[in-house]
């Protein structure tokens, strides 16, 4: 591997959301990237948002969203956005506090139309320095990547997104219709942010529909060759529960016949066993169908066959078997934590396991639940749902904005096939269509399956895909707000 280049922000340090304002009016500067042509005045502004919010630690427990509300507020306002264009508002999340940020890019002469939404959240998943290759909070450029937490998800957004807007606005484009940022502070975690803005957009602004940077984006093949636009238009529903078992407890040297430990493994079993049934909607088939043409193999062909007949029990059981594709198909619930006992010399009085479930939309959380203690068959076993669900319906793509789209992708690939997809993880956009608005994700990011680290470790973006992407929402703004 090529040795890395650390991407140092000057506005790693300044302390207080004041001083880093302060800091940013004063002056604009840093590295730009190696090995490549000089970048624009934009590319090179985009290149300097995107280093100096990798360099803020948005994450759960660390109270830094307001930090970089304030960053983000600041370029604004240096980009032409006035006080009154900006609100920022303040919340509890979980106790701690988070805040999101909503900009008005205001129609020159408003045509009629709507206003658009655009979603993106500032916060991401936390991240270990001794966990990781590279520092996870700074910006690194290492062989064709940038690393680090939020690279993909979803500080790329958020930088295209405001990129976007202040190049448009020193342009001196003005849209015929209302643009609307909306960026939340706690997307991965409470969305508390999320649900209140969702609210916000409902009751004040109305849009006729959102557009979300969170998801969906251009799919290369392992040599990066370009397959397809994925166009995020349904996400399954997110629901946690904790079941847990209770017992007496005693001595370890004076063994049970019922052990809260035991009974609670014999439930997870039951569950990793069960298979929920297999659910399609058009959506579905047509991206798996769509995907088949484009997928070599077993896969490609049990995909085509799931998309004529999704009762083909050979199709069904190849694409089960493969963790890219078997959220696709329905339901799944799956353990992913474990709390039993307290002390290694007794019996333990409590077992508990967290069990994440993504819900097929239609189905619904109170349905899983019940089907979950069916399977488990133990009264013993007590279930609490510990996440606010909130279950949304797929949404059509409006016929607006996959034209838009159809010429955005062009100018960068042309005749590139664009296919809506049903997301099995979910975004601020689930909130949205529950609020009756048709919200699709449409990411300007290109990545192959074996690049995507969201959430994990290492969390990386093509330098490409970054360059390349810079003008998707430029092009598709002009487009649907010209």
């Amino acid at each position: 591997m090529s040795k890395p280049r650390m991407i140092q922000s000057q506005w790693m340090r300044t302390g207080t959301a004041l001083a880093l304002a302060a800091a940013l009016l004063a002056s604009v500067g840093g590295a730009k990237a190696a090995d490549r042509a000089p970048l624009t005045a934009d590319g090179q502004q985009a290149f300097e948002i995107y280093r100096d919010i990798i360099a803020i630690r948005t994450a759960r427990g660390q109270a830094k969203t307001p930090e970089m509300v304030a960053y983000l507020v600041a370029r604004l306002k240096q980009g032409g956005f006035a006080d009154a264009d900006i609100a920022v508002s303040d919340y509890d999340s979980a106790g701690e506090p988070v805040q999101g940020l909503i900009v008005r890019f205001a129609a020159g002469k408003p045509d009629g139309r709507k206003p658009i939404v655009l979603l993106g959240h500032m916060d991401v998943v936390d991240a270990l320095a001794e966990d990781w290759v590279l520092p996870p909070f700074s910006l690194t450029e290492q062989d064709g990547y940038f690393f680090g937490r939020g690279t993909s998800d979803n500080k790329y957004g958020i930088t295209n997104l405001v990129q976007t807007f202040i190049r448009l606005k020193q342009e001196g484009w003005t849209p015929a219709r209302d643009l609307y940022l909306v960026f939340s502070g706690d997307e991965e975690t409470g969305m508390i942010s999320t649900r209140a803005q969702a609210d916000y957009v409902a009751r004040v602004i109305d849009p006729a529909y959102v557009l979300n940077s969170d998801a969906g984006g251009i799919t290369l093949a392992p040599d990066r060759t370009p397959l397809a636009m994925a166009v995020q238009a349904a996400e399954k529903t997110f629901a946690t529960f904790e079941l847990t078992v209770t017992n007496p407890g005693g001595h370890s040297s004076r063994p049970r016949s019922d052990n809260a430990i035991y009974e609670l493994a014999d439930a997870l079993r039951r569950i990793a066993d069960h298979q929920f049934p297999v659910q399609a909607s058009a959506l579905t088939r047509s991206f798996l169908g769509a995907l088949g043409q484009i997928t070599p193999g077993e896969q490609g062909a049990a995909m085509r066959s799931f998309a004529a007949d999704p009762t083909d029990e050979s199709a069904i059981a190849v694409l089960r078997a493969n963790p890219e594709t078997v959220g696709t198909l329905g339901t799944t619930c799956v353990a992913t934590m474990l709390k039993a006992g307290h002390a290694e010399n007794a019996l333990p009085q409590s077992a508990t396991a967290t069990v994440n479930c993504r819900i097929f939309p239609g189905i619904g959380a109170a349905a899983t639940e019940e089907a979950l203690k069916q399977v488990i068959a133990n009264d013993a076993v007590q279930f609490r749902l510990v996440t606010d669900v909130t279950e949304s319906p797929e949404s059509a793509v409006p016929d607006e904005v996959m034209a838009a789209l159809r010429k955005t992708i062009d100018a960068r690939y042309p005749g590139l096939p664009i296919q809506p997809y049903m997301e099995s993880g979910g975004t601020d956009g689930m909130h949205y269509r529950a609020r009756g608005y048709a919200t699709v994700a449409i990411s300007g990011a290109a990545s192959r399956p074996q690049d995507m680290y969201a959430h994990g470790l290492n969390e990386r973006l093509s330098v490409d895909s970054f360059h390349g992407g810079l003008d998707h929402w430029y092009r598709l703004l002009k487009e649907l707000a010209g």
